[in-house]
């Protein structure tokens, strides 16, 4: 018998969806709360910038019982993503369990002594505590904005100048007849870029670090899903958990691999003319395969190569007058500065002694399966993995939540197994995988496969291994695990 717990999902967005379906579906009492006025997370529009799309097709940017919509493009906008978690909400009626305009301000072990949790809740102005019996933590890795200064802003501000975070670039009309100098490289950097040449933008400057690879949407005519995504592909990078056996296949792969790899990248630098522009990374593209590498915006190498934008290795020093003064010396002329460095990774409603539990002194996260803790019971997270399937990954992640917070899963750790786990992870990303490092190493990219195989075992679901990760097929694997209700 499972007894019924009332949960509380701090997040309205993908992952908070997955989990509130997964508990409720279950039988559990589910509390969710989101902090602004609509369910969608990133993808609510009002936190969206223009022209934004998935960097995932639609085939597995999707929860496992739901396909998206026929009509969507391989590619759905922010603004489709959005009607389709919707539609993900109505279809299981999950608007009902949710709390809008309702942040979580801190979470704590209740004061007498009892296992779960005491949430200080604040909304309309009024703190209300909860206590619930478990926490179900669904913020992913875009919820706070990183701010940044730079010497000189406030004048530069107090002349006509602007300075926003990416995440505000929301009204491309803005920026007609503007000089606009983006801050970054990532993903949003390179939208924003383009959407400004195409909306009358004066002057586009785009400084960042130093090169990334960038994928594009299409190599040689082959959609890049093909080339990235199969479980081939898979294979040549050096997952965790390898037996002697398939280190040693690795090590004779490894110069076809090499090769492999080089030829990837070869054919990116020639198709996109990295080379010419000063764009070709230093480093080998295996460095970067991981939830760091982007997909290249449409349109980027195309206004590139007009002079239309311009890329500059560098940082920012100071704001003077009506111009930014680059770490490389040069002065940008600017009207619009757009701050595009990303997100603050971190939870600030834990309190010290559960981040100390949390994260280990170089910044990783202690994790059994991404998800949870030995040293935080009854609290787990669901969608703190980055990922290049990041709704199919969070529905999984919950479905093996809810079991493993019920004792239900069919290979459920003992403390031992989950501390060996976690210390295994954490040698494999300092060590054998330091592409795994970034973002507090939580990514599962490119690692899908083995990582929905590890939990679908776990769970006690049909064994399946698909060539391609295919929401579908998981979907049918779930379906033949052993069922149970709580209550």
């Amino acid at each position: 018998m499972v007894n019924r717990k009332t949960v509380a999902v701090i997040g309205g967005g993908v992952s908070g969806l997955a989990a509130a379906r997964a508990f409720d579906e279950q039988g559990h009492r589910v509390l969710g709360y989101e902090r602004t006025h609509d369910i969608g997370g990133v993808w609510e529009p009002s936190r969206s910038y223009p022209g934004v799309r998935t960097q995932s097709p639609k085939d597995f940017y999707r929860y496992t019982d739901m396909a998206m919509p026929d009509d969507y493009p391989e590619w759905p906008s922010g603004q489709q993503v959005h009607a389709y978690l919707h539609r993900f909400a109505d279809k299981h009626d999950l608007h009902r369990l949710f709390s809008l305009n309702t942040g979580v301000r801190s979470v704590d072990r209740r004061v007498d002594g009892a296992p779960g949790w005491r949430l200080t809740l604040e909304s309309a102005g009024r703190s209300v505590v909860q206590e619930v019996d478990f926490v179900a933590v669904c913020t992913g890795q875009f919820s706070d904005k990183n701010i940044i200064t730079h010497p000189g802003q406030d004048a530069f501000l107090a002349q006509g100048g602007q300075v926003i975070h990416s995440s505000e670039y929301i009204d491309p009309t803005t920026v007609q007849g503007k000089r606009l100098v983006v801050l970054g490289g990532s993903k949003s950097a390179t939208d924003i870029a383009v959407n400004a040449v195409e909306n009358g933008a004066k002057q586009v400057t785009m400084v960042y670090r130093h090169n990334v690879w960038r994928i594009p949407y299409h190599i040689g005519g082959i959609n890049f899903k093909w080339l990235l995504y199969p479980r081939f592909q898979e294979v040549q990078f050096n997952g965790w958990g390898r037996s002697p056996l398939q280190k040693a296949v690795a090590a004779i792969a490894k110069p076809f691999v090499w090769a492999n790899l080089k030829g990837l990248e070869t054919m990116i630098s020639v198709q996109e003319g990295l080379k010419k522009h000063n764009m070709k990374p230093a480093v080998p593209i295996d460095a970067e395969v991981g939830c760091t590498i982007p997909l290249m915006t449409e349109g980027l190498m195309k206004y590139v190569r007009a002079g239309k934008i311009k890329p500059v290795i560098g940082t920012y020093d100071r704001y003077e007058g009506d111009e930014i003064v680059l770490s490389n010396g040069e002065r940008v002329g600017c009207d619009l500065s757009v701050l595009a460095v990303g997100w603050k990774l971190g939870f600030p409603f834990l309190n010290q002694d559960s981040l100390d539990k949390l994260i280990d002194r170089d910044g990783l996260y202690k994790l059994y399966r991404f998800c949870v803790n030995p040293d935080l019971p009854d609290l787990g997270f669901v969608g703190i993995a980055s990922s290049f399937a990041t709704v199919l990954n969070a529905d999984m992640m919950a479905k093996w939540l809810v079991r493993f917070a019920d004792g239900q899963l069919a290979r459920q750790p003992s403390d031992a197994e989950m501390r060996d786990n976690i210390e295994m992870m954490l040698n494999w990303k300092r060590h054998e995988r330091p592409a795994a490092q970034p973002y507090g190493g939580l990514c599962t990219a490119p690692f899908h496969l083995k990582y929905f195989e590890e939990l679908l075992e776990d769970i006690g679901a049909k064994k399946c291994r698909p060539v391609y990760p295919r929401a579908e097929v998981y979907h049918q694997s779930l379906r033949a695990a052993p069922d149970y209700r709580a209550g």
